[in-house]
């Protein structure tokens, strides 16, 4: 199986091998499918995906054959390799694809990180097999230590170890801690996988409106929001 991410964003392009099969849980990002009509086969997703991804239908394709997935603007799409010993616990909603003969469970969570995480269940892979990540900007991979807590903005993390001690909590001093998106605080051992797009809106509106000298100019001068970009 060869699975191509372009350097532009936008679409992923995989190729399936004749043994291959590949499990998609968005089936109408799907844009292009190129092989035997016979390939494809939508069923019905279980309770709990149905649950997880608010949408009843998944897709399995075969090869030989190939297929180019779109995807949202802005995201972008990372495969995952997971073993049999994998403890993970993903947001099902940022999973796009896993391949054949992967196992997948779902974990109801402790009283305390369902109540933190407003999930109650989470789900779990075990391999050996491949996870299309599907991902606001890029993903990055952090590793937890015991006596370090690692912070995330709480709509950034995609997935954590099952051992993972998790609370709610800001950090900095009581400015910081005033003007901060809620974090999860986690602490354990092994990797934590987050989101890296942008979550800054007065960033990004800043970044499109210009400087601030140009922001000035269009309120002051007369006509300045039509003839200054």
């Amino acid at each position: 199986m060869n699975i191509v991410t372009p350097a532009r964003l936008g679409h992923v392009h995989i190729s399936l091998e004749e043994a291959d099969k590949l499990h998609l849980l968005h089936p109408k990002s799907v844009i292009a499918f190129q092989g035997s009509p016979q390939h494809r086969e939508d069923r019905l997703m279980n309770l709990a995906r149905i649950y997880h991804k608010r949408r009843m239908i998944q897709s399995q394709f075969q090869g030989p054959s190939e297929l180019v997935v779109g995807l949202p603007a802005g995201c972008s799409l990372e495969v995952v390799e997971i073993d049999e010993k994998s403890n993970l616990l993903f947001d099902l909603r940022h999973v796009m694809f896993f391949t054949d003969g992967m196992q997948m469970r779902t974990i109801v969570q402790k009283l305390k990180n369902a109540w933190i995480t407003k999930e109650l269940t989470r789900m779990r892979f075990t391999g050996p097999g491949r996870l299309g990540i599907i991902t606001a900007g890029d993903m990055m991979t952090m590793q937890l230590q015991p006596d370090k807590p690692l912070f995330v903005e709480a709509g950034a993390l995609i997935s954590y170890p099952g051992t993972a001690s998790i609370q709610l909590s800001v950090y900095g001093n009581q400015l910081a801690s005033q003007h901060m998106n809620v974090q999860w605080e986690l602490r354990g051992t092994g990797p934590v996988l987050i989101q890296t797009g942008s979550r800054d809106a007065e960033l990004e509106a800043q970044l499109q409106d210009g400087g601030l000298i140009k922001r000035i100019l269009r309120e002051v001068l007369p006509f300045g929001s039509v003839y200054i970009k």
